[in-house]
């Protein structure tokens, strides 16, 4: 696991987009997260593709997770916000930009059928994360089965309180949801997670430098072959070996790109 560390949430979204950059130019399959985190990001992306620096025609995306319940066009599913924030800015086929059905009446069959397209697609090449309060990425929330595959979730009681900001009141925030599960995210060839703020520090204390446990869903990605963790000071504040994460920065290879892949491999 590859740990950055950066002044600002600014500098968070800029090390992110540089090292989707380098994947998407390959024509990337794309897993997409929302929230607040990943926005300044999205942002950051929108903007080289309207300097003429960034292509995305030849990609292809997956969104991380969906409400139960919400129908596509409603302001807060995760279909309507992926295009309201980031996909209807940038040059990306509507149609390659897939979500689970959450309003599926038979969630099983629909969890199902996502797992398969992301099989079909060839599986995701860069997968972006945030991470919750209590540790769940996507909405892989604590007790879930570290070899989990895409499947309906009950929501945390914090996630929904944590997510009541994008919604009138709690009572509206559903409490369900299909996700992607953390088998497979593991199997995406480079997850990138991200995180930002003081409220996140224990949560990426315990991803990075905790015991792996599905009490920590995000620990899970100590087993992913090509992790990056990217966060700001106040995210990072808890992590003991923060010196060692900025040596092995400093001492990156000159032929490794932002990506992790060599830079000739980059191209």
């Amino acid at each position: 696991m590859e740990i950055l560390i950066r002044p600002t949430p600014d500098e968070v979204a800029a090390t992110a987009a540089d090292i989707l950059s380098a994947h998407i130019r390959r024509g990337a399959v794309l897993g997409l997260a929302t929230g607040s985190t990943p926005l300044a990001t999205y942002r950051e992306l929108i903007d080289r593709h309207r300097r003429g620096e960034l292509s995305f025609a030849g990609c292809r995306a997956f969104l991380l997770d969906e409400y139960i319940g919400l129908p596509p066009g409603h302001v807060q599913s995760y279909h309507h916000t992926i295009r309201n924030e980031f996909t209807s800015h940038i040059d990306i086929d509507d149609a390659a930009v897939h979500s689970p059905e959450g309003t599926d009446p038979r969630p099983w069959e629909a969890a199902e059928r996502y797992e398969r397209a992301i099989t079909d697609a060839g599986g995701v090449d860069v997968q972006l994360l945030g991470i919750g309060t209590n540790g769940h990425i996507g909405f892989n929330e604590p007790a879930t089965s570290l070899s989990s595959t895409t499947r309906m979730e009950t929501l945390h009681p914090q996630t929904v309180a944590d997510n009541a900001r994008f919604f009138d009141s709690e009572d509206e925030v559903p409490t369900h949801a299909l996700t992607q599960g953390l088998g497979t995210i593991l199997r995406s060839r480079h997850a990138v997670l991200l995180a930002t703020g003081v409220g996140k520090a224990e949560a990426v204390k315990k991803l990075a430098e905790g015991p792996l446990t599905a009490a920590v869903p995000a620990s899970s990605l100590q087993l992913h072959p090509r992790a990056t963790v990217i966060v700001d000071e106040e995210a990072g504040a808890l992590l003991s070996e923060k010196d060692y994460y900025r040596y092995i920065e400093a001492h990156r290879p000159s032929w490794q790109g932002h990506d992790g892949l060599p830079v000739d491999d980059a191209q």
